[in-house]
């Protein structure tokens, strides 16, 4: 089952994901979201959409941007709307 953590912290953890260009997406429902702020940061995929992110904040540590997802992705990735992956000194452990 993939766990995505950041300095120790648990972030999300499911045996439910979609891995899409080598990144693990979690689902909405399994991120402690305690731990993530909504960024104003976008971005834009070609066959994906628009992404939006969370910026990470565990113990009084804060990882800007850390973790993406697409609301309202494109119909070839709609496997992924609303699921999460993560970069930035994350690691998934699968």
């Amino acid at each position: 089952m993939p766990v995505a953590k950041w300095n120790g912290v648990v972030l999300a953890q499911s045996d439910r994901f979609e891995v899409v260009e080598g990144n693990v997406y979690f689902p909405p429902d399994s991120l402690k979201r305690e731990l993530f702020k909504a960024s104003v940061t976008r971005t834009h995929c070609p066959w994906k959409g628009e992404a939006s992110y969370y910026t990470l904040e565990v113990d009084g540590k804060t990882n800007l941007d850390a973790a993406w997802y697409y609301p309202a992705p494109k119909s070839a990735a709609s496997n992924i709307q609303g699921y999460v992956a993560f970069w930035k000194g994350v690691t998934v452990e699968r």
